[in-house]
């Protein structure tokens, strides 16, 4: 029932989100280039999407998202899902999505991003019996830090870890199979993903402390300037709006916070 009346709650608080600009021309093509609002979605982060294992549907808070999105430039939206970050990255080259609820990098090639609308910690965890008892110590020759490839986690250890081995597999599925099958020493990843995998490894740890703290985005292509700007717009609205705080409760987002607001630039 509490389920049903935040849902509830939603359809009235969305009819009355306006406050976006009305969309021009010029950032409807940018956003909508075949007539539907095709969006990049992965769905192996909690925080952003999940998959329902049986029937292959997408939900999570950058489907809602996407959904009011497409209500405000009035589209139709396709969700295109994706197991990992490289791979919607990848499909960027083929022209798979025109918009993606990506990991916040601003040095991330071949896209512009919003500011994040959401932000989560980026934890460790190591198995039973590990030595390993604080931050500092993973940074040292010999130990192997699994993670998932070309995600924002991979690109912000990549510049920071100085001495540690990055295990680099694709998705945060593989990398924590990684530490399972001892192949790995430590897992580096979201909150709300490496509880799902403590639960699987008895004895394991998490490390007191964050890394790095992980900020959701939209993206959409460069150079695609009119929609890029529309977006941010609309990242700052559903943000000052509370939408994303509601989406967080109905979703059961815990361990997360909405991002500060940000300029429109």
């Amino acid at each position: 029932m509490f389920r049903i009346a935040i849902e509830l709650a939603l359809v009235v608080f969305l009819a009355s989100c306006t406050t976006t600009p009305t969309i021009s021309r010029p950032a409807l093509a940018d956003l909508a280039p075949t007539g539907k609002l095709r969006v990049g979605i992965m769905y192996t982060n909690p925080v952003v999407s999940v998959r329902d294992p049986v029937s292959g549907n997408l939900s999570g808070i950058a489907v809602d998202l996407a959904r009011e999105l497409g209500r405000r430039v009035n589209m139709p939206v396709d969700l295109v899902g994706y197991e990992t970050t490289a791979s919607m990255m990848g499909a960027l080259q083929t022209g798979a999505w025109d918009v993606a609820f990506s990991g916040y990098d601003p040095q991330q090639a071949g896209v512009s991003m919003t500011a994040p609308y959401v932000e989560s910690d980026g934890i460790y965890l190591v198995p039973a019996g590990s030595p390993l008892r604080t931050l500092g110590d993973v940074d040292r020759d010999g130990v192997r830090v699994a993670v998932s490839a070309r995600s924002s986690l991979d690109l912000h250890l990549s510049r920071t870890l100085q001495h540690a081995r990055l295990e680099r597999i694709p998705g945060a599925g593989g990398a924590a199979e990684l530490l399972i099958a001892g192949k790995a020493d430590v897992l580096a990843s979201v909150r709300q993903q490496i509880v799902q995998v403590a639960a699987k490894l008895p004895g394991s740890r998490v490390l007191d402390g964050r890394f790095m703290v992980i900020g959701q985005a939209l993206a959409t292509p460069t150079g695609r300037d009119a929609g890029a700007q529309y977006l941010r717009a609309f990242i700052e609205d559903v943000k000052a709006s509370g939408l994303v705080a509601q989406l967080m409760e109905k979703h059961g987002i815990s361990g997360a916070s909405v991002s500060p607001g940000a300029p429109v630039r």
